[in-house]
């Protein structure tokens, strides 16, 4: 094999670093302002970042070769886990904070998981919050996507590398002719929202800095807040209906949105069939949690268990993990329903973590018409999405990702019960991960502090796993890719 066989995919990794080192210096500029003292900390992470990016590109800045599409999986896997690590240097720096403290933080920010290891957040240094919030927002569409953009300026192909990033099995579908016009369409809409998002929480009572803040973990359906009780930390119905709003609408495919903006017309939304059954599902499992609130009289009179309910089932099927109260104290079978609906997802081609809603449709299908077989064995039951006929591939694509899902699930979940002594956390912890959900149970219910370093890096790992789908990452495991 040539020494600069994948010296494109080196180069891609090099400019992707230098471009993020640029992320440093909000969070600079904030420290400075306010005099949090860290400031240093985040030029240091500037400087080195951008110099190992530099250190990357130059060596291989000549290379003429495009990507091919095995290429895009490596680009892929590569930019998450150098952007990862190069974004846990502030919180070594600035907070003291151990390394795999640090890349667990970091790697939980950019995969939009919320799952955190810090406490103290009302007191925490204001750039570090900032820092922590901007990480998420980063994440929320894909670094790749964004990187896709300027992927063009430097003769490199970039269909390649969205097949491997977007989410959904309907990964070749494309809003736009041309790669990098997608991925500008997609950031405009994600940009609009979060501005839109961040006035409306600005008007409802939030400061300024809060409104900006939360804005940018509910468009990314991400979870981190600047306080230890989230939400419920400004004890507000009014807000925590916006963040069923705002949520909702950053979990719907933003495919919708471009296309319902293009078309000036709502009627994109009402033919969708994954939308319809989000919906539904939405309203079906916050009326059962609501229900079960108020019959065990946690939230205190119906309205409140309604407003709860409503709240955390939108939180935690769209894996965002926002909490107004310490769901993992709550009596009988909440908490594990709330965690096992993570699993659900919002819809494909949102920021959600999860199975994602189209699986979920076409799971469904695919068992109905099953079925259907087993009584009618001659006849010819097609797979349908929206009136479209699917090849038998795309249902082989669903069945293959859920069962790499369970299989991770199972093999993760041994492995961190002989780490952990609860396995109540082992269990929880495991399925949060791979679902970028955030919240745990047991010992992790708080915040995932207590986990050993081990466990830490294996849930980074996990992460990772769910945010990519579990493709992208196992398929550089086989000897068979590496093999020209």
């Amino acid at each position: 094999m040539r020494v600069n066989a994948y010296a494109p995919v080196q180069r891609v990794v090099g400019v992707l670093l230098a471009l993020i080192s640029v992320s440093f210096l909000p969070p600079m500029v904030v420290s400075w302002v306010v005099g949090d003292g860290i400031g240093w900390s985040f030029v240091v992470s500037f400087l080195l970042v951008s110099g190992v990016g530099g250190l990357l590109y130059w060596p291989v800045r000549q290379a003429d070769r495009d990507l091919r599409i095995s290429d895009g999986f490596l680009v892929v896997v590569a930019c998450w886990a150098a952007v990862c690590l190069a974004g846990s240097l502030p919180f070594v720096l600035g907070l003291e904070a151990s390394l795999a403290d640090a890349i667990f933080e970091s790697t939980s920010g950019i995969t939009t998981t919320g799952a955190t290891v810090f406490s103290g957040l009302d007191a925490m240094p204001v750039s570090i919050l900032w820092y922590r919030q901007q990480l998420q927002w980063m994440g929320g569409l894909g670094i790749i996507i964004l990187a896709v953009a300027i992927l063009p300026m430097l003769r490199v192909g970039g269909m390649q590398v969205y097949k491997a990033e977007a989410t959904g099995p309907m990964k070749e579908n494309r809003l736009t002719p041309k790669i990098a016009e997608t991925a500008k369409a997609l950031w405009l809409i994600y940009i609009a929202l979060t501005i839109i998002c961040a006035a409306a929480y600005w008007a409802a009572g939030m400061s300024a800095f809060d409104a900006l803040m939360h804005s940018f973990s509910t468009i990314a359906t991400a979870g981190f807040s600047t306080h230890d009780a989230s939400i419920g930390h400004f004890n507000s119905p009014l807000i925590e209906w916006l963040v069923i709003v705002f949520v909702f609408i950053a979990s719907l495919n933003f495919a919708l949105h471009f296309l319902a903006l293009r078309r000036a017309s709502m009627q994109v939304y009402l033919k969708d069939p994954e939308l319809k059954l989000f919906a539904a599902l939405v309203v079906l499992i916050s009326v059962l949690v609501t229900v079960l609130l108020w019959r065990q009289d946690v939230s205190g009179g119906f309205w409140a268990a309604l407003r709860t309910g409503a709240f955390h089932t939108v939180s935690y099927i769209t894996t965002t993990g926002f909490a107004t109260e310490g769901v993992y104290l709550w009596p009988g079978t909440l908490p594990l329903l709330l965690l096992m609906i993570s699993a659900l997802g919002g819809c494909a081609g949102a920021t959600t973590g999860g199975f994602k809603m189209i699986r979920v449709y076409l799971l469904t299908k695919q068992g109905i018409r099953e079925l259907k077989r087993l009584a009618h064995p001659r006849s010819v039951v097609p797979l349908k999405l929206g009136g479209r006929t699917l090849d038998d591939e795309v249902a082989n694509a669903v069945w293959g990702y859920v069962s790499l899902y369970i299989v991770c699930i199972v093999v993760l979940t041994l492995l961190v019960s002989g780490l952990e002594a609860d396995l109540v956390t082992a269990v929880s912890v495991v399925f949060s991960a791979m679902n970028n959900l955030g919240p745990a149970l047991g010992g992790a219910g708080a915040n995932w502090g207590g986990l050993s370093d081990i466990t830490k890096g294996l849930m980074s790992f996990a992460m990772l796993l769910g945010r990519l789908e579990i493709f992208t990452i196992l398929v550089l495991l086989t000897p068979t890719y590496w093999k020209h």
